[in-house]
């Protein structure tokens, strides 16, 4: 039987975004729900240390009813579209779910399809991703199996989630086979789809060291094209005009897909024109362009920062005020300036945290220390500061 509610704010995504907002507002609003139908909460960034073999999957995992925030409604079902002229999302059990203001946070959807081939042979035939949760023990399993040969490595083109995962496994993978005397018996190449490693050149450089005492293979301007999965053979092609086609063997291989806001947020009205259809929001404010009624932040948002948990941690803040300037009916003000860090692990003993904001510019938040460089103290953050912040702290909107 369909069913209708309304709320005075309605969130749609009950991941990292969709979660912390919630926490920041549930003392301060009337009535909040979350829509979202996952029986697991995940914590992702995780997953490159389990892909390397540095950590457990199963302690990145919780039921998502451990998160919910007390006092907020879950609607335990998927949303399949917007009428933002009605203030109204429909559910997939048939029902409607009203609001004052709506929040959208879906989070990115994994476009597997996109890249010919890879669908059928991810998770065997040495290939992985650490972008699923059962697929990243697969990758540690590959990586140990893998004695000589050929590695490959890739990035896809477009924004992604995390876009220093491709290249923090490939370190992950190197210092485990220096370790074991078996780096020197194996091709690795590394496949980015831009001009340098990392946009950032003062982040770049120190990494440009990295690869080069791993003697990793650097191809730059060039994504994964397809995958002959019977010759266990990769397919590159090159970005933009200079470049040229090639072909690369593979006996391990880690894949990262191409990403996009989920199909049913693209063919909505409040999807921007773009291919990837993200919601199309300023990207200080995070209001709507067209709606002032509806806010969005995390991966599926417009907002042309990296797609970090880190910038979500800054992004959560301002939605939150905003959406309360909304609800007293005035402007919102609150400004997010493009904030995102990326953890990039160099070993297993070392990570350089590139901290920066929309111009591309170093924002280091932590005095004193010079974080590009590749430390110690950082692995440390990594392995245990950061996930104590996001469990403990930054999903109930303490941080």
């Amino acid at each position: 039987m369909a069913t209708e509610s309304h709320h005075q704010v309605l969130i749609v995504g009950g991941g990292t975004a969709g979660i912390s907002v919630a926490s920041r507002l549930r003392k301060k609003v009337n009535s909040i729900a979350i829509i979202d139908p996952a029986e697991k909460h995940y914590y992702q960034p995780m997953w490159t240390l389990v892909g390397g073999g540095l950590a457990d999957r199963e302690p990145t995992e919780r039921a998502e009813s451990s998160v919910i925030p007390k006092g907020v409604d879950w609607i335990k079902d998927a949303a399949t579209g917007f009428d933002p002229d009605n203030n109204s999302v429909s559910l997939a059990g048939g029902g409607t779910a009203k609001y004052d203001v709506l929040v959208v946070c879906p989070g990115i959807q994994l476009d597997w399809d996109k890249i010919p081939g890879v669908s059928d042979t991810l998770g065997k035939d040495g290939v992985s991703s650490n972008y699923t949760y059962d697929l990243a023990p697969k990758t540690w399993e590959f990586i140990k199996d893998t004695k000589s040969g050929t590695a490959v490595f890739q990035m896809p083109s477009g924004p992604i989630k995390c876009a220093g995962a491709p290249q923090k496994i490939a370190y992950l993978a190197c210092d485990y086979w220096r370790k074991q005397g078996v780096l020197d018996d194996i091709d690795v190449h590394l496949i980015v789809p831009t001009p340098r490693i990392f946009g950032v050149a003062a982040f770049a450089e120190p990494l440009e060291v990295v690869i080069k005492d791993y003697g990793i293979n650097l191809h730059t301007m060039a994504e994964l094209e397809s995958v002959d999965v019977g010759s266990q053979k990769a397919n590159f092609t090159p970005i933009g005009d200079d470049g040229e086609s090639f072909v690369l063997p593979y006996d391990m291989m880690h894949v990262v897909p191409h990403q996009s806001a989920p199909d049913w947020v693209k063919s909505s009205p409040l999807a921007n024109d773009t291919p990837a259809g993200y919601v199309d929001v300023d990207k200080h404010t995070h209001q709507h362009v067209k709606y002032p009624n509806v806010f969005s932040l995390g991966d599926a948002g417009s907002t042309p920062n990296s797609k970090t948990g880190a910038a979500i941690r800054k992004q959560a803040p301002t939605v939150a005020a905003n959406v309360l300037t909304q609800i007293a009916g005035g402007t919102p003000s609150s400004k997010y300036m493009g904030y995102a860090s990326c953890p990039l692990v160099t070993s297993s003993k070392a990570m350089v945290l590139a901290e920066f904001d929309y111009t591309m510019e170093p924002t280091p938040s932590i005095p004193l220390i010079n974080t590009a460089k590749p430390r110690r103290d950082m692995w440390y953050l990594k392995k245990y500061g950061l996930p104590f912040l996001y469990w403990n702290l930054m999903l109930k909107g303490r941080a």
